[in-house]
């Protein structure tokens, strides 16, 4: 089970758009040290496939399979844009959940997350 800190949590960010948003979760889990630098080709190429947006504000933008070797350990980290950010289709997310995992263990921290 993984351990959110509060150095995980970045209230009050600003992004223009879907992909600066995603540049700047995926900066975060490299510095975190979640994952290595090209992690963020594979959350962009995820986004293309499938929007990450659940619904309600939250978007949960991770990598595809094909980057799961850029994992080197599981995280998070949540920001919050107050101004909202346009996910696509009309849809505004307040929230961004970058996630990195390896194997099918995102299915095991999308669980914990919903739960809250």
């Amino acid at each position: 089970m993984f351990q959110l800190s509060v150095q995980d949590i970045h209230p009050g960010e600003k992004a223009g758009d879907k992909e600066e948003a995603i540049r700047q979760v995926a900066a975060a889990l490299v510095q975190a040290g979640n994952v290595a630098e090209g992690y963020v080709n594979g959350m962009l190429a995820r986004e293309q496939q499938t929007s990450t947006f659940l619904g309600n504000g939250i978007a949960i933008p991770h990598g595809t399979t094909d980057t799961r070797d850029q994992v080197l350990k599981t995280g998070v980290q949540v920001f919050q844009f107050p101004e909202g950010v346009t996910w696509g289709d009309g849809q505004v997310a307040y929230v961004a959940i970058g996630i990195a995992a390896s194997s099918d263990e995102h299915l095991g921290l999308l669980r914990q997350l919903t739960q809250y």
